[in-house]
């Protein structure tokens, strides 16, 4: 159990300790500020942020505010029916409708009353379209650009953007404009040129700093809230790690950190809020808790993110849940790079595929990513591995869309790659060629280019049903007629990378109820303790239900554990 407490002997006296730094972490230091309580945020590395600040910035809420405005209506009938359908009974009702009452509250509240910012994406599809009261759009949000000047210094304490999201590893864009380039949409070329120019023009930041200050997605999320915890005077305290909660009689009352390596007690009046990430960067949880193989390195996560919130929480009787989970997506792995990049959009566009080890396709490569990893690990025995899985792309693809860290082959061709990306980056001029660099069976994987050129000439994917739906075709070619998810693969010469099982981030952790109260193995709440984001269960249970279903739960059960703690 965790540590007991004299009153004689605290360190430091907050109404509200937060564990954490990311959206979720921010988002309660915001709310407990305007509602009068003295709190504290605590970081254990020398950045703030999180996998937040590494992300897509994007929130899930069904209902929002901005919805109308982009010509489209949603109820919470419907919204209920969706979470319903999607999570299929892993996540209970009141729970769901907790979520439901609050996020637009929350996004509201934050609107009104803070520096955030957000614009809805409409046509941004719930990941189920097929499922009741699913949305074509507009559900999906995300923060608007933010002049990181308004940070000061602090901005450069800021975690940096994933790079796989920045135009040339250094120019942000946002979620909309992203769509604009990466699928080469009318007006890409001046986008592009318009966004480069702001960057270089930035003088004299320019000559300080290789850091774009006019952020987008979750640098511009974390940028708007950060400022908003300056503007109420909140503390941040970085290189502060939280090591063991103190209990008195059943309740947490306190936290012992190590604030830059000395050991300190902090007493909390009113609660504790775990918002401080996943284990997805702790490759003995990994192993413990996780579908196997599993690798540290496949995630695109904060490497700081190792769990220790939910083991603070285990060695008070915590209960945990959704342990075997994670926010997944196929990710490949680039010399050099500090983090893996997600194949979000190029497994969606015209002219590739994803095999296993037998050269067969397994899966609706334009499905949503966590679908596209559940049947990697589905479908991976000795016999048959889909760990890693292949991606196989032809010239015409290479010639016209970016690929992981590669420019498409237009800007950037095959004699101007780098050493270690034509290392990455395997190349053969027939499809048996390839077949043996990758390690494929040659005439599987012959076979299966044969059977889906056909598909993609006759626009129907009769395997598994790729761009039929509209979601599937959100990061499709419309200009590719008549699937704009589908491409022959016939032009040589032909490439292939290794794909792995990775994720945005671990989705299980410390059980919660519909007040994020944290619950012990009897169901009961441990009082004073509270948690949200990936440090504790998803409401999302099993599923994905749409694009920024990982933040928008995190900034809410922050916003509800508030709430609930301040009114104790």
């Amino acid at each position: 159990m965790g540590s007991k407490g004299n009153a004689s002997d605290w360190d430091h006296s907050v109404d509200l300790l937060v564990v954490g730094s990311g959206s979720g972490a921010m988002t309660a230091g915001i709310m407990a500020a305007d509602a009068g309580a003295k709190t504290l945020l605590i970081e254990k590395s020398d950045r703030y942020g999180g996998s937040s600040a590494m992300s897509g910035g994007g929130l899930w809420v069904p209902n929002n505010h901005l919805m109308a405005g982009a010509g489209i209506e949603d109820s919470p009938a419907e919204a209920l029916a969706y979470l319903k359908g999607t999570t299929a009974g892993a996540v209970p009702e009141d729970k769901l409708r907790a979520y439901l009452d609050a996020a637009p509250e929350m996004v509201e509240y934050l609107s009104k009353n803070s520096r955030a910012e957000f614009v809805a994406l409409p046509e941004y599809a719930d990941y189920y379209p097929a499922v009741e009261g699913s949305k074509p759009g507009a559900r999906s949000i995300e923060p608007a650009s933010f002049h990181a000047g308004q940070l000061g210094e602090e901005f450069l304490k800021m975690r940096e953007q994933n790079i796989q999201m920045l135009i040339m590893g250094r120019i942000f864009m946002t979620v909309l404009e992203a769509r604009t380039l990466l699928t080469k949409a009318k007006g890409w070329i001046g986008l592009t040129m318009k966004l480069m120019a702001r960057y270089w023009l930035d003088l004299p930041w320019r000559f300080k700093s290789k850091r774009d200050r006019n952020v987008a997605m979750g640098n511009a999320l974390m940028g708007m809230l950060r400022r908003s915890l300056m503007d109420r005077n909140v503390p941040l305290w970085l290189n502060t790690a939280a090591r063991k909660l103190i209990v008195e009689k059943g309740r947490v009352i306190g936290v012992v950190v190590d604030k830059q390596g000395r050991s300190m007690r902090i007493r909390t009046k009113r609660g504790v809020v775990m918002a401080a990430g996943g284990f997805e960067s702790n490759q003995e949880m990994r192993e413990k808790y996780l579908p196997k193989p599993t690798r540290a390195q496949w995630t695109c996560a904060n490497p700081h993110s190792k769990g220790d919130a939910i083991a603070m929480g285990l060695e008070i009787g915590a209960s945990l849940e959704f342990m075997d989970d994670a926010w997944w997506g196929p990710t490949t792995l680039v010399e050099g790079e500090e983090h893996a990049r997600m194949l979000v959009i190029e497994k969606s566009l015209p002219g590739s595929i994803t095999v296993n080890k037998k050269g067969e396709r397994f899966v609706n490569e334009a499905a949503p990513y966590i679908d596209v990893v559940n049947a990697m690990y589905a479908n991976h025995s000795e016999e048959s591995p889909s760990v890693p899985a292949y991606m196989v792309f032809d010239a015409t693809f290479r010639k016209n869309y970016p690929f992981g860290p590669l420019l498409q082959g237009t800007q950037q061709p095959d004699s101007r790659l780098p050493k270690h990306l034509k290392h990455y980056l395997k190349k053969a001029d027939t499809i048996e060629g390839l077949a043996a660099q990758l390690g494929v069976d040659p005439a599987g994987l012959k076979a299966t280019i044969e059977r889906f050129n056909g598909y993609a000439r006759s626009g129907t994917d009769e395997d598994f049903h790729r761009g039929e739906t509209v979601f599937d075709r959100y990061y499709g070619d419309e200009k590719v007629k008549p699937n704009p998810c589908l491409a022959p693969l016939d032009t040589a010469p032909f490439y292939g990378i290794e794909a792995y099982p990775g994720e945005l981030g671990t989705k299980g952790g410390l059980k919660t109820d519909a007040r994020a109260r944290v619950l012990d193995e009897k169901g009961e709440p441990i009082a004073g303790l509270y948690a949200s984001g990936n440090c504790s269960g998803s409401v999302m249970g099993h599923t994905y239900p749409g694009a920024g279903a990982t933040i928008g739960p995190s900034m809410t059960f922050a916003y509800i554990a508030v709430r609930d703690a301040l009114a104790q």
